[in-house]
Formats: C-alpha cells, structure tokens, sequence
C-alpha cells in the first residue's frame, strides 16, 4: 500500500493558480511550483503529469469555480452601465486575478488546449452581456479584456499606483 498524501491536492491547484496568475505559465518554474505548494517534485508529476497538465488543470478551475460564477451573476444586470463596470470588476477577478487574460496573451495562440478554455470563458462573458448589451456583447467583452489587461498591466509602470475597477 501507498503512502497517503502529505499535501490538499485542491491548496496545491490554488496556490498553482496564484502563481500563474502572477507570474504567468512561463515564468512560473517547476521549481516555484514545488517550492509554494510544498510537493515534491515527483507528486507533483504523479498527481498532474506535466506543468502543462497542472496549467490546464488551474485554468479548468478558475473557470468552473471563478469565472462561470461571475457570469451567471452578470447575466441578471440589465442596465448596460452596471452591467460593464460589474464585469470590468468581476470578471477574472478573484484570488487568481487575470488568469484567464494572461493565458489568453501567453499560452493561447501557441496551445490549443488553453486556447479552448480562454475561448470558454470568453463565450461565457459575451452570452452574459448579451442581456445588457445585445448584438454589441462581443464588442463590450472586448472592453472588459481590455480593462482587466489594463489593470494588470498598470503595477509595473514605474511609480504608478494599481489600478482599481472604480476607475473605469
């Protein structure tokens, strides 16, 4: 019989998702993986196979858990204008903030199975606007990527204070 599991296989995808989020799938190594989840290197392969696996693995439950969650919220506002800056200050929001936005930069265009997730979650965003926005929800849910690219875009600007949803 096997060891059991000396880690929380659900802490592991969360602090995973954090560091993906912060540090994209890139500049996140295995090596930061192990470090912040506190797996070995070799249950790390065991449970999730790949770093690329674990990527997945995190963007899957970012969605089902984060994003899919705000849209059905999103989907009940009516009014155009609330409807925006809810989604601006929702929508990959949380504690792996701009996940999907950087998987959508970083990994889509090169993974066709990141690619699928970010066009999930890009879906869900455009049908939740629908109710507020129309035929123009595709347009509006390219403003809201933009806003959220923009927030996390705007820390590394030297000086410059984070920005907030308030201000869109």
């Amino acid at each position: 019989m096997g060891r059991p599991r000396a880690f929380d296989t659900d802490r592991a995808v969360s602090t995973a998702a954090a560091l993906f989020a912060a540090h994209g799938f890139e500049g996140t190594s295995v090596d930061d993986l192990v470090t912040a989840t506190g797996m070995h290197r070799g249950s790390l392969y065991k449970v999730f196979g790949s770093k690329r696996s674990l990527h997945l693995t995190v963007l899957r439950n970012h969605l089902d858990h984060e994003i899919h969650p705000a849209t059905a919220v999103l989907a009940t506002v009516t009014d155009p204008a609330r409807a925006l800056s809810t989604a601006i200050a929702s929508f990959d929001n949380g504690p792996a903030a701009g996940l999907l936005v950087f998987a959508a930069a970083e990994r889509a265009p090169h993974d066709p199975d990141v690619a699928a997730l970010v066009a999930e979650g890009i879906t869900a965003l455009e049908e939740a606007l629908r109710p507020s926005h129309g035929e123009n929800a595709p347009h509006t849910a390219s403003t809201v990527l933009g806003a959220r690219l923009r927030l996390r875009a705007r820390p590394a600007v030297p000086g410059a204070q984070p920005a907030t949803s308030k201000e869109y």
